[in-house]
């Protein structure tokens, strides 16, 4: 009778531990385990095999210090003007309208630029004056300026200061200088200009002039 008795209050037990361990208590168990395979799965690193080859072209030459715009740049078509840019002027990849481009001075703020033009060296002498809001310039005024040979070609050198308006949208900008050469040259017009804040144009009008005097047509 003793026996019967206390398998009887062991059995309930045992029957208890067994549904505490049913299936739905399992659920859990398998679903940390199929986690953790997923998580091994993306963890696993794929080998990947490269048969592509490519020849070397330009692109892989080593820097070359003190490069010209063209070498800079060799995607741009070869400039038509020639010159050594001077030490400290950032060379800034060439435009539509901008065959050589760079920006100079304490701020960066300075720009120089050569272009190829039409019209005659009157209308954009005149054109850069208007943009300083100064007054147009005839013959005889045109008479007074300085001459300076720029690439092999006579050409007048023109300054102006105050507030420029150089359009495109660009605010105006007060207490600016402009200091630049428009020479005639193969029927068109070859302009150096040289825009920025007063101080800084004062000070770059020594390199200024070096760049002018190493401009040449390229062959």
């Amino acid at each position: 009778m003793n026996k019967r008795l206390h398998k009887a209050t062991l059995f309930p037990l045992a029957r208890r531990k067994a549904r505490d361990y049913s299936p739905r208590m399992k659920f859990p168990a398998c679903c940390l385990a199929s986690s953790a395979l997923l998580l091994f799965s993306c963890d696993e690193k794929k080998e990947i095999t490269v048969t592509e080859t490519r020849q070397p072209s330009t692109r892989d030459t080593s820097p070359k210090l003190f490069a010209t715009s063209d070498e800079r740049f060799r995607d741009a078509k070869p400039s038509p003007v020639k010159g050594e840019t001077p030490e400290g002027w950032l060379v800034l990849p060439p435009t539509q309208m901008r065959i050589l481009n760079y920006r100079f001075g304490s701020t960066g703020n300075g720009e120089v630029w050569v272009s190829l033009s039409q019209g005659t060296v009157l209308d954009n002498v005149n054109r850069w004056l208007k943009q300083f809001g100064a007054a147009a310039a005839d013959d005889a005024a045109m008479a007074k300026l300085p001459t300076v040979s720029l690439a092999g070609a006579p050409g007048v050198f023109v300054v102006a200061e105050g507030t420029y308006e150089g359009g495109m949208g660009s605010p105006p900008k007060p207490g600016s200088a402009l200091a630049g050469v428009v020479a005639p040259i193969n029927g068109q017009i070859l302009t150096v200009k040289m825009v920025g804040p007063k101080e800084d144009v004062a000070a770059a009008r020594p390199a200024l002039d070096r760049f002018i005097q190493s401009l040449r047509m390229a062959e």
